[in-house]
């Protein structure tokens, strides 16, 4: 039978350390983003399957035997052993593990076994992507959050203690701070189009032929085709 959790004193559920699994998703989202990148830039589903295999084991072994087994937690243990553990509750992060068990399950099936290549599989794969980074950079569990929906007793021990912490006054934002935070993604979204105008001028049909010459130097090196990518030339 499983064993999932510790068992610490002070704590009326089983725990685990947030330290370790907010490392494992960051390590799980770093070959993630690689796999996705490469399926949906160059048509590349080798490395989806790869790591979906991955994933799933992963998975299987923290839900079904125990997560102090799991590689990833194992690899992320090791990287923040000298960090104060952070406990939080074993219950709500075993619901957001299955969750993650069946989409993994889900791309296995359309991936790995059947070869289904298409916005499906790419969609799903973004939810896990979504679900991985709100873990690994602000700590917040989704999956978490679902949980209360399904269960009477609602999660215990959240990380940042946000099941029952209530703000407090740093921790609040004020009118000033939306005012900033809105104009900076305006403003990114403005010299975002910008760029893109000034590189439909420097498109490679308004490059002279001198511009799109090879030279010699990187002939010799082997990278016209990277000259003439860095150099907008088709």
């Amino acid at each position: 039978m499983s064993k999932f959790g510790e068992k610490v004193e002070g704590y009326g559920v089983k725990v685990l350390n947030e330290r370790e699994v907010r490392a494992s998703a960051g390590i799980l989202f770093f070959f993630a983003l690689i796999a996705f990148l490469n399926a949906w830039l160059i048509g590349n589903f080798e490395i989806i399957k790869i790591f979906v295999i991955a994933f799933l084991l992963d998975f299987f072994i923290r839900i079904f035997i125990n997560p102090k087994y799991s590689p990833t937690l194992i690899i992320g243990r090791y990287i923040v052993r000298n960090q104060t553990p952070e406990y939080v509750g074993a219950p709500q992060k075993r619901f957001a593990w299955i969750i993650g068990f069946i989409l993994a399950i889900t791309m296995f099936i359309l991936v790995v076994l059947n070869n289904v290549i298409g916005p499906l599989n790419l969609f799903v794969c973004l939810i896990c992507l979504i679900l991985l980074f709100y873990e690994t950079s602000f700590g917040i569990c989704l999956g978490c959050k679902v949980y209360n929906f399904f269960n009477k007793e609602k999660a215990k021990f959240c990380p940042g203690g946000s099941c029952q912490t209530k703000r407090e006054k740093i921790q609040k934002i004020n009118r000033l701070q939306v005012l900033i935070a809105i104009l900076f993604i305006v403003g990114i979204i403005f010299v975002s189009v910008e760029l893109s105008e000034e590189e439909k001028i420097d498109s490679p049909e308004n490059n002279s032929s001198d511009e799109c010459e090879v030279p010699q130097w990187a002939i010799d090196l082997g990278h016209e085709e990277q000259y003439v990518l860095h150099h907008g030339c088709g």
